[in-house]
């Protein structure tokens, strides 16, 4: 039977003339894109360590850091970024013995390489970017701003919450006191001992949680917080609409061209409330430009943000969570119910009443709030109370941003047509990249423990997406092509090749969707007829 099928040369055959390693892959495989690319960089000036010559002689060379991020990139655009993984691969997987030229690094290596370098991992990100913007594949128009969750390496069973902590340590102060009531009350009424063994927990047990509790709080106190992880410090609680989880707040801009992230940060905190400005500021920087426009969703609405914005020239579009419905819907009167009087500096309520300024405003959180008050004895006799203030409260008061222009330019530039279009636009833009970078890819977590570490981790993930999405973009013989042009000194010619090569796709991919959807229409229309 086995004559019916080929044969495979035998194991144990020795060849004279044996295959080179070069020969088993591909002139297409993406590993010569990233032996390209990385070859291209200066990592000594990108501040990679171990990129200066050692001048000891004795003992073991070190291995070089391009071979180090070589690794890490066919890795991350592999779903494998575990160390230990990393180095089995460059045992047995072809591509990265052709990659690594046969040399396997050992896990620690490879692990140390990424913890020590997150710097310079940050700026192999922002060098990728302007070689994208320098051959037009990053446009001047909209930019879209999100963020997402991703997992921490750290338990919650390491976490230390100020919260949990209260409510613990009163249930154990009162098992204490319980513990020593029964106690005297046994030893009063005489009880038997074997009554007394059944009490619930032991003495010294609660008293040395107690003494945990209170370490734990104090320790909180110092550092200022209210959460505290153990096994990494900088991770945080965050909540989504199913489950909580320690994990980092991963911030990207992304480009309206060509879906290209564009700039990339993380956050401990659980709401994007203070990102607005930070992450349109980074992508001024990364591209190099004196104004833009950004999208966001209403977790990032914040006028102060909107100040900053303003000052640096940033155009931001932010649509304003409706909390006038909740008013409403309990039949109250909503904030635009009142009538500023700048020529009087008050306001006036709804039964034609004045509420006058306080002479101290409000300083909370950096943000200056002046309050305008209503007299009590008004308010309390007022025949439309009940729609204006809570039956225990004695007065109206409505606070008024120091810098209320700023509200009242940006509402009037979200009801302008071309800003709600644009609101329509960024869910298209900027939730993609996230879809794919955590379903598609498998990036929904950090390895690495710390902000500054898992800043890196995270650049270095955004790098791997951004590259796989130039090479399914121009595809690799036009990238290493791309190489040899910066190598040259002169890129325009293969700038007009790239447009024409991305234009041409772009007309066979509407053709191909044109007749496909012909072919549907016509069947159902057969189908419908029949």
């Amino acid at each position: 039977m086995s004559k019916l099928y080929k044969q495979g040369q035998d194991r144990n055959q020795q060849l004279l003339f044996p295959l080179s390693i070069d020969n088993y892959v591909d002139e297409d495989n993406g590993v010569r894109a990233i032996d390209a690319y990385v070859e291209l960089l200066d990592l000594s000036k990108l501040e990679f360590s171990n990129t200066r010559k050692s001048n000891r002689v004795d003992g073991q060379k070190a291995y070089s850091p391009k071979l180090l991020l070589k690794i890490y990139i066919y890795g991350y655009l592999n779903k494998i970024r575990s160390s230990r993984a990393l180095e089995k691969e460059c045992k047995r997987n072809i591509e990265l013995i052709w990659l690594t030229e046969n040399l396997i690094p050992s896990y620690h290596t490879i692990s140390d390489f990424r913890k020590e370098n997150p710097k310079a991992l940050k700026q192999v990100f922002k060098e990728f970017i302007l070689l994208c913007k320098n051959i037009d594949l990053i446009g001047d128009g909209l930019k879209a701003v999100d963020g997402a969750f991703l997992r921490a390496n750290a338990s919650k069973n390491r976490l230390i919450m100020k919260t949990t902590l209260d409510k613990d340590l009163i249930q154990v102060e009162q098992e204490i006191e319980q513990y020593l009531k029964s106690l005297e009350y046994s030893d009063t009424e005489k009880q038997p001992l074997n009554l007394i063994n059944k009490l619930p927990k032991d003495l010294r047990k609660l008293k040395y949680k107690q003494k945990e509790f209170y370490k734990n709080l104090a320790l909180l106190e110092v550092m200022g917080k209210t959460q505290h992880n153990t096994t990494d410090p900088d991770a945080s609680l965050m909540k989504k609409p199913a489950h909580l989880l320690m994990a980092y707040n991963s911030q990207i801009v992304v480009d309206e061209k060509y879906k290209f992230i564009v700039a990339t940060e993380v956050s401990s905190k659980g709401n994007d409330a203070q990102q607005l400005h930070k992450m349109a500021k980074e992508t001024k920087e990364n591209l190099n430009v004196d104004s833009l426009e950004i999208v966001a969703d209403t977790g990032y609405y914040s006028v102060k943000e909107f100040k900053k914005c303003h000052e640096d020239n940033i155009n931001a579009i932010v649509p304003e969570a409706n909390i006038k419905r909740v008013q409403e819907d309990k039949g109250k009167f909503t904030r635009d119910k009142f009538t500023y009087d700048a020529k009087s500096d008050c306001y006036i309520c709804p039964n034609n009443k004045v509420l006058k300024k306080r002479a101290a405003p409000q300083i909370k959180n950096d943000k200056t709030n002046f309050i305008y008050t209503g007299a009590s004895v008004i308010c309390k006799a007022c025949p439309i109370k009940d729609k204006c203030i809570p039956i225990q409260t004695s007065y109206k008061q409505i606070f008024r941003y120091e810098n209320e222009h700023i509200i009242k330019q940006h509402k009037e530039k979200m009801r302008t047509e071309e800003s709600k279009a644009i609101v329509k636009k960024r869910g298209s833009l900027v939730e993609h990249p996230f879809g794919t970078i955590k379903r598609n890819l498998g990036w929904d977590h950090f390895l690495v423990r710390g902000i500054k570490k898992v800043s890196g981790e995270n650049a270095l993930i955004m790098f791997a997406y951004n590259f796989k999405r130039m090479l399914n973009l121009i595809g690799i013989a036009l990238f290493k092509k791309l190489i040899i042009a910066i190598k040259d000194g002169d890129i325009q010619q293969i700038k007009e090749e790239i447009a024409e090569y991305i234009a041409i796709s772009l007309l066979y991919m509407l053709y191909f969707v044109k007749n496909n959807f012909m072919f549907e229409f016509k069947s159902k229309t057969c189908i419908i007829g029949r």
